[in-house]
């Protein structure tokens, strides 16, 4: 458990950041400042992959999603002017993504670790983050799910008519919001190919 604290302790302080920084909204609230942060714990997953193997790696994520779940509990306490600061099909739909995805990104790394060294965190990233994307925002958006009448009137917000990605034709706000999230953690995808190569080359380099 040791040699795995500093993963632990990185995938809890991203997803603290994450559920705090999701608050603030940029670019007329198409993203918040959380859609930058969240997707650097599937950089600490990948790192624990590659260094220690899988099964350390599945104890970082559910330690993450412990984390998560204490987050959103804290959240659906914090009453704002529209309801709680983190409505229950929000928190639903957070920790069925984050677990679900986070497991099939270390699946996906385990079976590709074996190539060159930059295949199995960017392809595993990219699948896990589609999945995460596309299971967040069915489940705490979309409109042909129902959570039961107060559940559904905490998110009607997300289900009105918008311009798609702000200038397109009108969908439901919450497929641009998912679209605009999907890019960000694509593009921090490639980017984190940067530090994994750093840091697991650091850690493997010194001697246990």
């Amino acid at each position: 458990m040791t040699r795995i604290l500093p993963g632990i302790l990185a995938m809890a302080a991203v997803v603290v950041a994450s559920n705090i920084l999701v608050q603030f909204l940029i670019l007329d609230g198409l993203l918040t400042w959380g859609a930058f942060t969240y997707p650097i714990a599937f950089l600490v997953t990948d790192v624990m992959n590659r260094v220690y193997g899988a099964g350390p790696a599945r104890r970082v994520v559910f330690a993450g999603f412990v984390v998560g779940i204490v987050c959103s509990l804290i959240g659906s306490q914090i009453m704002l002017e529209f309801g709680p600061a983190v409505a229950l099909r929000v928190a639903i739909g957070s920790g069925v993504a984050f677990l679900t995805a986070q497991l099939v990104d270390v699946a996906l790394f385990q079976r590709l670790r074996g190539g060159r060294w930059w295949r199995a965190p960017l392809v595993s990233s990219l699948v896990g983050s589609t999945v995460d994307t596309a299971l967040f925002f069915t489940i705490a958006f979309a409109g042909f799910l129902s959570f039961g009448a107060m559940a559904d009137e905490q998110i009607a917000w997300a289900q009105g008519p918008a311009p798609f990605m702000l200038v397109g034709p009108e969908a439901p706000l919450w497929l641009t919001l998912a679209v605009a999230d999907w890019g960000v953690k694509l593009a921090v995808a490639l980017v984190a190919l940067v530090p994994f190569r750093l840091i697991t080359g650091r850690i493997l380099a010194t001697p246990a």
